[in-house]
């Protein structure tokens, strides 16, 4: 992942349209960083004090609310999925923090985020707006945008939908959700540290297939509704289980030359 260094500067001031979550949470970030900020506004405003607009708004509200910026703005969004296209003819940007926001205080400090621009103007602000927040950018272009969009649902939105699962099979057997926090953390830092396969674990892995059966019919007799998707995980870990014995193979020993008299060594 390479890192767009934090040149350029900001087009001040800075206005945040979008009175959300993510547009509070920025507002208030950027005021703390010491940069001269405005709103959060409405969706309905022009931007005319301001000099850079970041549009803080759903993605199918994004287009609607920058064709009411005043020329002369930079102005970027803060989609994962988006590309530059909904923001033009402005110079547009975009600043994807990859963070979970919940309404409560946060801090971008360190947090990666995804940067794109479309001219060396509209980049520069980016940067200098994320190096006021802290945030560590790379770039991601408009062809990967979606791909890239998807790993961070999968990673982030998928893992507690994982782990609401958990829990509620927890709660049928008088287990508490913080029994199974430790053990969800110890996973995520083996993950982050040697990746998958190598952290993957369990009686699938072992091939303790009496267990996982067992299993299986726990879920169907406590969450019938959600078998289907323990079946699908459990192919998923199958199939990662075989790529970790895969890759521990050793090599092929190279095929061994022939003499040549034309008899094999």
């Amino acid at each position: 992942m390479s890192h767009v260094p934090p040149t350029g500067r900001l087009e001040g001031p800075v206005l945040v349209v979008g009175a959300g979550r993510m547009g509070r949470t920025l507002a208030a970030a950027l005021r703390a960083a010491g940069v001269d900020t405005r709103g959060p506004d409405g969706r309905g405003t022009t931007g005319d004090r301001a000099g850079t607009v970041v549009l803080a708004v759903p993605d199918a509200a994004i287009a609607a609310a920058s064709a009411l910026i005043a020329p002369g703005r930079v102005v970027g969004h803060l989609s994962g999925s988006s590309t530059l296209a909904p923001l033009a003819p402005h110079e547009a940007f975009s600043l994807h923090p990859l963070m979970s926001v919940t309404g409560e205080e946060v801090s971008f400090a360190g947090v990666p985020a995804a940067l794109a621009g479309s001219t060396a103007r509209a980049r520069g602000t980016a940067a200098a707006l994320a190096a006021a927040l802290g945030l560590r950018t790379f770039p991601v272009a408009d062809a990967d945008r979606t791909a890239y969009h998807a790993a961070a649902s999968i990673a982030s939105n998928f893992l507690v939908v994982l782990e609401d699962l958990a829990e509620r099979l927890g709660v049928s057997a008088g287990l508490d959700r913080r029994a199974l926090v430790p053990l969800v953390r110890a996973t995520l830092d083996n993950w982050a540290r040697i990746g998958a396969p190598g952290a993957l674990t369990g009686p699938v892995v072992r091939g303790d297939e009496e267990t996982v059966e067992r299993q299986r019919e726990a879920v169907a007799e406590r969450l019938p509704e959600e078998l289907p998707l323990f079946d699908a995980l459990v192919a998923a870990t199958r199939a990662l289980a075989a790529r970790r014995t895969a890759e521990a193979r050793p090599a092929a020993a190279p095929a061994e030359h022939a003499h040549a008299g034309g008899g094999a060594r």
